[in-house]
């Protein structure tokens, strides 16, 4: 029996429910990354990074290749570098609007005195 559509979507989304996979993702738009500099910027444990990737690269949104004793990895397409550029729009949006309703409660707090 197939996987609905609703229920593949949230697997997907809680496949990059993890601050250290985003982060990868993040730093993965500029371009391809050995291990060693997604290491540095995201100051976590080798193991950890490493049982990270794996998740992406079993999920198919990264990949990688090795150069030589290096690791390299890369996004597997666009549309993920877009999924995170829309995620910081959205987020952005959000807490803009937060930042409105504080100003306003500050306000009001103001005139009551």
């Amino acid at each position: 029996m197939p996987v609905p559509l609703y229920q593949a979507k949230a697997e997907f989304f809680r496949m990059l429910g993890h601050p250290v996979r985003i982060r990868v993702l993040e730093l993965l738009q500029d371009g391809p990354t050995p291990v060693r500099d997604l290491l540095a910027a995201i100051e976590v444990e080798p193991s950890a990074l490493s049982q990270q990737l794996a998740v992406l690269r079993r999920s198919g949104i990264v990949a990688s290749t090795r150069e030589g004793s290096t690791v390299v990895y890369e996004l597997a397409g666009g549309d993920v570098a877009e999924l995170m550029r829309a995620a910081r729009r959205i987020l952005t949006e959000m807490l803009a609007g937060r930042n409105e309703l504080l100003e306003e409660l500050r306000g009001a707090e103001v005139a009551a005195r």
